[in-house]
C-alpha cells in the first residue's frame, strides 16, 4: 500500500458559507439555537458548526411543504414550466462544481477530482433527465366493459421526506430530490449529520434556480431526533430512504405508527463479485479492485465478496494484492491520491474492528488491516482469504476497504454463496461465456447484476434491492413514478354508439 503525506491542503479548508437550516426560502437558525459539529475526516478538526434542527423544525419545515403543495404553484405548474427551473437549477450546479466537489471533500474525504469530473456533473446530469420527463407524466384512458368512460390522473404523491446518506452527499441529495421536484411533490430534506454541507449549498442554487420558498427545505440534525420526527409526522405523505437496513426497519415502524405514509427504501448491500476460469484476469482484478475501493469502501453495492473459480484463483489472488500494495491512500484534494479518508471516527473505529474479527475467525490477512499516517480516519486496503461464509466479514456490511476472497468449483457452488446473505442489492459477473452469464445473472436474488464491468450505474436504469436491501428504485423513470399516485376517474357515458 503506497501513502503520500497529507500534505499543505489538509489545511486549507475553505470558507463554508451556508450553515444554518433552510425553510421556506430562507437561513435560519434552529429553534432551539443548539448547533453541532462538522468534521474533517482527513485530520478530525472542526470544519464548521452547522444548525441542529429538531422536531419543532422539522414541523415548521413540513409545514411551509405543505402549505407550498395545498396553495403554492409548483404543483400546479405544467411539467414544462416546472422543466425550465430544473434545467437552470442543473446549469447552476455546473457552474459551482468546484464548491460543491470541495464541500464532499472536506465533509465526506471524497476524492475532490472524482466529486469535481464525474460525481457534481452527474448529479446536474440527474436533474437534467428529470427536467425532461416533466412534461410527460400522463394517465391512461381505459375501455370498460360496462357503459362508463373511464380514465387515470398521475397526481403528485404530495409532502416527501427525504433522508439522505453520508456517503454520496451531493449525488443523493439529487437521487431524491430531482424526480420528486419534476413529479410536482415538495419536501423537507434531512442530509446525513456527517455531511450536511453540500445539502445547504444545494438548496442555496435551489432558490437562485427560481424553486418557489417552501417546495425544497433543508433541515440538518441528527436521525434519532430530525430523522424519526420527520419519518413520524402527520403531514408528511411519503418518506424516501437510503441508509442501513437498522435505520430503514425504524423509518418504517414511525410510518405504520404515524399516518401509514408510502415508504421506500435502498439499504444495506454485501455485494458478491463472480469471476469464472474464462475471464481476463487483469480485467476481473482491476473490476474488484474499484469494487471494494472506489469511495473507500463506502458504497452500498461495494463488491466485498469476490469469489474466483480455482482454475484462476492463484495468479488472481496474487495480481490483486500486488495491486491493492500499489494503491495510494492519502488527502483527497492529491490527484495522485486513490483513496482518502473514512467518513469520521465511528465508521474508521468500526471497519478497523471487522478487521480485528477477521483475524480472530481465522480468515487469512493477504494485506493491509492497519491505519495509515497519524491523524485523520485513513485505512490500508485490506484483503481477507480463507474465507467461511459464517464469518462476520463475509456476511456483515462493513462499508470500508474490506474485501473476503473465496475460492469455487462449480457454477451451482458460486450461485449458492452468492445468494447466501440477508442482502439482495447488487452483484457482478465476470465471464466471457454468455450461457454463463445468463445462468448466473437470472439465478441470484439482487435488484442489479452487472456483467463484465461493475458500478455501472445510469439515470435511465432503475436501482434498488431485494430481501433486507429494501424497496422501491432509484433512477429510471421507476424513481418518478414513486412519487406519483394513480386516481380512476370514471363517468357513465349515455346513448353512445359503442362502449
Amino acid at each position: 500500500m503506497a501513502s503520500l503525506n497529507n500534505g499543505d491542503s489538509v489545511n486549507k479548508l475553505p470558507s463554508v458559507k451556508f450553515t444554518k437550516l433552510f425553510i421556506n426560502g430562507e437561513f435560519l437558525d434552529s429553534v432551539s439555537g443548539k448547533t453541532f459539529e462538522s468534521i474533517d475526516p482527513r485530520t478530525g478538526d472542526v470544519i464548521a458548526r452547522i444548525s441542529e434542527g429538531d422536531r419543532e423544525d422539522v414541523d415548521i419545515a413540513v409545514r411551509a411543504a405543505r402549505h407550498a403543495f395545498d396553495f403554492g404553484p409548483w404543483p400546479r405548474m405544467s411539467g414544462a414550466d416546472r422543466a425550465k427551473i430544473l434545467m437552470k437549477w442543473a446549469a447552476l450546479i455546473d457552474e459551482h462544481a468546484e464548491e460543491l466537489a470541495t464541500l464532499d471533500a472536506i465533509d465526506a474525504g471524497k476524492l475532490y477530482h472524482m466529486c469535481k469530473n464525474v460525481e457534481v456533473p452527474s448529479a446536474a446530469n440527474t436533474l437534467r433527465y428529470y427536467a425532461g420527463a416533466a412534461d410527460k407524466i400522463h394517465g391512461e384512458v381505459l375501455k370498460m366493459s360496462r357503459q362508463f368512460h373511464a380514465y387515470t390522473l398521475l397526481e403528485p404523491v404530495g409532502v416527501v421526506g427525504h433522508i439522505t446518506p453520508w456517503n454520496f452527499p451531493n449525488t443523493m441529495f439529487y437521487i431524491k430530490v430531482a424526480p420528486s421536484l419534476a413529479a410536482g411533490c415538495t419536501m423537507v430534506v434531512k442530509p446525513a449529520e456527517q455531511t450536511p454541507l453540500s445539502a445547504l449549498y444545494n438548496a442555496h442554487l435551489a432558490k437562485l434556480a427560481g424553486i418557489p420558498d417552501g417546495v425544497l427545505n433543508v433541515v440538518t440534525g441528527f436521525g434519532p431526533t430530525a430523522g424519526a420526527a420527520l419519518s413520524s409526522h402527520m403531514d408528511v405523505d411519503k418518506v424516501s430512504f437510503t441508509g442501513s437496513t437498522q435505520t430503514g426497519r425504524e423509518i418504517m415502524q414511525a410510518a405504520a405508527k404515524s399516518n401509514l405514509k408510502q415508504v421506500s427504501l435502498e439499504l444495506g448491500g454485501k455485494s458478491p463479485l463472480i469471476i469464472f476460469d474464462d475471464a481476463d484476469v487483469d480485467k476481473a482484478v482491476e473490476l474488484a479492485l474499484i469494487g471494494i475501493l472506489y469511495n473507500k469502501g463506502e458504497v452500498c453495492v461495494a463488491s466485498s465478496r469476490v469469489f474466483v473459480q480455482e482454475g484462476i484463483y492463484d495468479e488472481f489472488e496474487k495480481k490483486l494484492v500486488e495491486k491493492a500494495k500499489a494503491w495510494v491512500v492519502g488527502d483527497p484534494f492529491d490527484p495522485k491520491v486513490q483513496q482518502g479518508p473514512q467518513v469520521d471516527k465511528e465508521q474508521f473505529e468500526k471497519i478497523l474492528s471487522y478487521i480485528e474479527h477477521g483475524k480472530k475467525e481465522g480468515a487469512t490477512l493477504l494485506t493491509g488491516g492497519k491505519t495509515v499516517g497519524n491523524k485523520g480516519y485513513f485505512i490500508e486496503p485490506t484483503i481477507f482469504s480463507d474465507i467461511k461464509e459464517d464469518m462476520l466479514i463475509a456476511q456483515d456490511e462493513i462499508f470500508g476497504p474490506v474485501l473476503a476472497l473465496k475460492k469455487f468449483k462449480t457454477i451451482d457452488e458460486a450461485i449458492k454463496s452468492a445468494n447466501n446473505t440477508k442482502y439482495g442489492l447488487a452483484a457482478g459477473i465476470v465471464t466471457k461465456n454468455l450461457d454463463t452469464a445468463n445462468t448466473v445473472s437470472r439465478s441470484i436474488r439482487a435488484g442489479t447484476i452487472w456483467i463484465n464491468c461493475y458500478f455501472a450505474f445510469g439515470d435511465d436504469v432503475p436501482f434498488g434491492g431485494y430481501k433486507m436491501s429494501g424497496f422501491g428504485k432509484d433512477h429510471g423513470l421507476e424513481a418518478l413514478h414513486k412519487y406519483l399516485q394513480v386516481k380512476s376517474v370514471v363517468t357513465p357515458l349515455y346513448n353512445s354508439p359503442w362502449l
